[in-house]
């Protein structure tokens, strides 16, 4: 059997009959399914468990499953923010793996290691692998995750995945393995395949300032750039930018600062690379909050991107990972993590960020969830946990 990846999407309210209505939609030509491994993203409205039930009532138990909450959900029939939608992937030549750990805030190491327990000591020679790794996107501890899942993993293992998300709540966000649900935890599928899986990331921003040294910080708040209160060197250098947009940055309250920094971001220099961090909120202290842990000894740049570039980089990121496929090999589907912020600067036009990726990827089915970090560890890339950027999986059929 040639691997089968077929995708489901649901506005229904309720949460155990938007269950059913999915797997309907993803047992498509299928007779019998039972094994493979059902990807579920979803609004933060439903009762989990209930939504699982409901599926479980068409796709059975035995089908592995891995997902998590988002700040919307989309597939390549169509996107919204208040539903559900999922992929079932099913084939001979890919072996799924799930586990699950908790304790990310405080043990990330341990976290990873207790959700690989289940996974086989050993995999076939001749099989590539590959992960998804899916965390709490409160937890703060997203760069530590990616780095703990490197260590567990080993380095030859390529994943990607990303951070759980409840529409800018920043209350609770969940993953799911199999039938369990948790926060604080992450959900990690192990697949082992005949083909190498392909990953990509790209995001869209450009520096407007010098290079910035990250002079005190702890966990993921931004204290001091260059000795100085993080807040006033972002002002400092936003000033006459927004002046021409007839903003005045100093007269405006921390709610609305806030709401400025979203579209003018860290990033964080890795060689001659930046990796996209988020100022998710800004403290009375001029302190600023971000979505991962910020490293004293850091060097960052404040960047900028406009609503075409977003556009552009989700285009981009689905040519790189298509130009990384071997010739000859056929693509099944593919899994893609948007970041919530790149949502909310499009706006209205985040469908277009979807249609440019629809655009290069052609009849390749999809999946994707908005969320608030995207994962991409491969040799040879910009690698680790990002903001505001477009990560991409491609299976091979």
């Amino acid at each position: 059997m040639k691997t089968q990846f077929f995708t489901g999407i649901s506005t229904h309210k309720d949460s155990y009959e938007a269950g059913v209505e999915v797997a309907t939609q993803v047992v498509g030509g299928i007779n019998s399914p039972a094994t493979g491994l059902l990807i579920l993203f979803c609004s933060p409205q439903y009762d989990y468990p209930s939504l699982i039930r409901g599926i479980h009532t068409i796709l059975p138990s035995s089908i592995s499953l891995i997902g998590c909450t988002a700040a919307g959900q989309f597939t390549e029939k169509s996107i919204n923010k208040e539903g559900v939608a999922c992929a079932f992937i099913t084939s001979d030549d890919h072996q799924f793996f799930c586990g699950l750990g908790t304790k990310l805030r405080d043990y990330p190491l341990q976290t990873i290691k207790h959700a690989t327990t289940t996974f086989p000591q050993q995999i076939e020679n001749d099989l590539h692998q590959s992960a998804i790794l899916l965390i709490d996107g409160l937890a703060g501890k997203g760069e530590e995750a990616v780095l703990a899942a490197s260590s567990v993993l080993g380095p030859h293992i390529v994943f990607m995945g990303g951070a759980a998300a409840d529409h800018l709540d920043f209350k609770k966000t969940s993953v799911f393995c199999n039938e369990k649900v948790s926060t604080d935890a992450v959900s990690i599928c192990l697949i082992a395949s005949k083909k190498p899986i392909v990953i990509s990331v790209h995001h869209g921003h450009h520096p407007i300032s010098d290079a910035l040294l990250i002079t005190k910080a702890s966990e993921n708040i931004l204290y001091e750039l260059d000795g100085k209160p993080a807040l006033s060197v972002w002002k400092n250098v936003l000033r006459d930018r927004l002046k021409q947009q007839n903003i005045d940055i100093d007269a405006l309250s921390i709610e609305e600062l806030s709401k400025i920094l979203l579209k003018y971001e860290a990033g964080l220099m890795t060689g001659n690379e930046y990796k996209i961090r988020f100022p998710s909120s800004c403290n009375a202290d001029g302190s600023l909050n971000f979505t991962c842990s910020m490293m004293e000894g850091s060097v960052i740049k404040i960047m900028s991107s406009e609503k075409e570039d977003q556009i552009i980089s989700s285009r981009r990121a689905a040519e790189i990972a298509l130009s990384a496929v071997p010739k000859g090999t056929k693509i099944a589907g593919a899994i893609i993590f948007d970041c919530a912020c790149r949502a909310m600067i499009l706006k209205d036009e985040f469908s277009k960020a979807i249609e440019a990726s629809r655009e290069v990827l052609g009849k390749i089915p999809f999946i994707g969830c908005e969320t608030y970090g995207e994962i991409a560890m491969n040799a040879g890339q910009l690698s680790g946990f990002h903001n505001t950027s477009t990560a991409i999986m491609l299976l091979p059929a």
